[in-house]
């Protein structure tokens, strides 16, 4: 069991279940779309956040995403860690069939991706030295044909597939996650192995 500072937001029990047997940390959840009518549940997250943080920890589907960006709306930045997990085809033991999109949710994880996740969204494990990031900006996306060219686009979703991250993520959130996971040198590698690649 992982000992985490921050409040950890999720979309549904199960997801919550199944976190809690991961972490030792208090678990929210928005139950799905629910949290746009639920202001006490919004009010809580909100103090919740300011008194401790809080890391959201959604789906990598549509829907997650949905919610994830009614948070970031809603709750200040600075009082919000982003968590995602990749995209990984598949379905919940306890499903007769995958989702909507075929992706496994929160509650399908395996444990190390779930903590890999925590870890890189820079939660604060209690008793580890705490992780430090490197920060790429928007003018590095900028230069590096993420953002601003013709082919940013392609580009952005060909490198969100070779990391591993969610495919529906906006570019402010790519940069956020990137930042968090490596160096503008370690980018800069990735991006050249895939020119040479695509030929």
């Amino acid at each position: 069991m992982v000992k985490i500072q921050e409040a950890i937001v999720v979309e549904g029990r199960y997801d919550k279940n199944t976190l809690a047997q991961i972490v030792d940390a208090p678990i929210f959840q928005t139950n799905g779309f629910q949290i746009h009518k639920d202001g006490e549940t919004l009010a809580l997250l909100r103090r919740v956040a300011e008194a401790r943080g809080l890391i959201v920890l959604t789906d990598s589907d549509s829907a997650g995403l949905v919610i994830r960006n009614y948070l970031k709306k809603t709750i200040p930045g600075n009082l919000l860690k982003h968590a995602y997990i990749p995209d990984i085809y598949g379905k919940e033991r306890r499903k007769a069939s995958p989702g909507k999109e075929g992706k496994l949710g929160v509650e399908g994880m395996p444990p190390e991706i779930i903590l890999e996740c925590l870890r890189n969204a820079g939660a604060t494990v209690l008793g580890e030295d705490v992780r430090t990031t490197h920060q790429i900006t928007k003018q590095d996306f900028v230069e590096l044909g993420l953002s601003g060219g013709k082919n940013s686009s392609f580009l952005r979703k060909r490198l969100l597939k070779e990391l591993s991250l969610p495919e529906h993520m906006s570019s402010n959130a790519m940069l956020q996650a990137i930042s968090l996971l490596y160096s503008k040198d370690e980018l800069e590698q990735i991006l050249f192995r895939l020119e040479k690649q695509d030929g």
